[in-house]
């Protein structure tokens, strides 16, 4: 497969303090990879990077056009979409409000697309419908990550990134949203995930990468990550002797 998302050298700095360093990546087309690594290794800065919101230093391309000065307006308009750690929902608007505001670069496309993709959504998230008019600051943490990850969807992503989408969630909720990661898949939605939980990461990814305190340690197959004693040890909560032979 092609690369959809290609970065290379990608350096970021808050002042004196390199957060992120030479990070090298790629997101086949069609793929799901994750980036795994403690908290504070630098994952959700290398999103923000991407993403156009941080300053970052280094090469990437996306899709075949170069990305250095563009914009994150630019960049949602070529297909990129970011779903924050924290989902950003307006609280004050209803969930069909964020809905549509997803959508808003598409506003030239007219009502009936719009309209066509907010069922679309509906379908995929039924819970979402049910409280189309309910504010969003009023929702449980599950159902927010659904309307983040729905009000993403709006835009026609080519590329999702998607940082710590389990974040806050009980174990049920969780399972839940990775089932729904794992369906995206189909649609042909590029995916690039930042995880802290690797188990449920490593399962759904194609590819992995391992970031720690800003550098990129690892690489490889998801499979094969998740069989790497490093990986097992660190990341799975496992002992080598408890996750059998590898």
């Amino acid at each position: 497969m092609s690369a959809s998302l290609e970065v290379d050298g990608l350096s970021v700095s808050y002042g004196k303090v390199e957060a992120l360093h030479r990070a090298r990546l790629s997101v086949a087309e069609g793929a799901i990879v994750t980036v795994i690594g403690p908290n504070g290794a630098g994952k959700t800065t290398l999103l923000g990077a991407i993403m156009g919101l941080l300053s970052s230093k280094g090469a990437m391309r996306y899709a075949g056009t170069d990305l250095a000065g563009t914009t994150v307006e630019e960049r949602v308009a070529l297909g990129m979409c970011l779903v924050p750690e924290r989902r950003e929902l307006f609280a004050e608007l209803s969930v069909e409000d964020n809905l549509r505001l997803g959508a808003f670069h598409r506003r030239a496309e007219g009502a009936r697309a719009i309209a066509a993709d907010m069922e679309a959504a509906y379908a995929r998230f039924p819970r979402l419908k049910e409280r189309s008019s309910q504010l969003a600051g009023t929702l449980s943490g599950g159902e927010r990550q659904m309307l983040a990850l729905g009000r993403a969807l709006m835009s026609r992503p080519r590329l999702l990134l998607l940082d710590e989408p389990s974040l806050g969630l009980a174990p049920q909720l969780v399972r839940e949203t990775f089932h729904i990661i794992a369906e995206l898949k189909r649609t042909g939605v590029s995916m690039l995930l930042v995880e802290q939980n690797a188990r449920a990461a490593l399962q759904i990814a194609d590819y992995g990468y391992v970031l720690e305190t800003g550098e990129i340690v690892l690489e490889g197959a998801a499979a094969a990550l998740a069989a790497n004693p490093r990986v097992i040890e660190t990341y799975l909560g496992l002992s080598l002797k408890a996750a059998g032979p590898t």
